[in-house]
């Protein structure tokens, strides 16, 4: 049995060949796709609820000890409880919002996000990614790119995450201060790399 058929991806897709489609339903739709369900939380467990959600979103994710991304809904590993647990986030243009944001809660192995071309990443949601006990320890490597509604304001907020280790930031016109922004993430976090291409 198909569980999912559409992802977010096709549909934005879509839509961008659609006329006349309005901006209204889109959001709301975004919205839904967000939304978090904690009962699912609990019947499977972080990681899987987690996966459901970036994959539902359009984005990828590749599961600890795989190579392979994940990006067809359909094609979910199965198995225990806890075997598959996410290790890297592909983001790019995919529509994860703030309000999903709580699918990251006991995501343990995440090393890797990648945030690309994503419309709806804003500074509230790297503050709110920012403030997750188990992202502060394993997260390692980010990218931003391209993602218009983030400023300096929710760039300094990556000092909480202590592990990190290399950021790339670029294409980010919401940045106005980025001397005194990477400064800030430099002293808090003497260990990161940051790798600049901003305007």
């Amino acid at each position: 049995m198909r569980l999912f058929t559409w992802s977010a991806r096709r549909i934005l897709s879509a839509h961008k060949q659609a006329s006349g489609g309005s901006r209204e339903f889109w959001g709301w739709l975004n919205a839904v796709f967000n939304k978090v369900d904690y009962e699912r939380i609990k019947a499977v467990g972080p990681d899987r609820a987690a996966a459901e959600w970036l994959l539902r979103c359009g984005a990828k994710v590749r599961f600890r000890g795989f190579d392979r991304w994940q990006h067809d809904y359909n094609g979910l590993p199965t198995g225990p409880l806890g075997r598959y647990r996410i290790e890297a986030i592909d983001a790019t243009e995919s529509c994860i919002m703030y309000r999903g944001f709580d699918h990251l809660e006991g995501l343990e192995h995440v090393e890797e996000i990648r945030f690309n071309k994503c419309i709806y990443i804003e500074d509230a949601c790297l503050e709110r990614l920012s403030q997750i006990k188990t992202l502060q320890d394993s997260l390692k490597n980010m990218t931003m790119v391209s993602c218009g509604n983030v400023t300096d304001k929710g760039i300094i907020t990556l000092h909480h995450l202590r592990n990190l280790e290399w950021l790339l930031l670029s294409d980010l016109p919401g940045v106005k201060d980025k001397d005194q922004t990477v400064d800030r993430l430099q002293t808090a976090l003497p260990r990161l790399t940051i790798e600049l291409d901003l305007a």
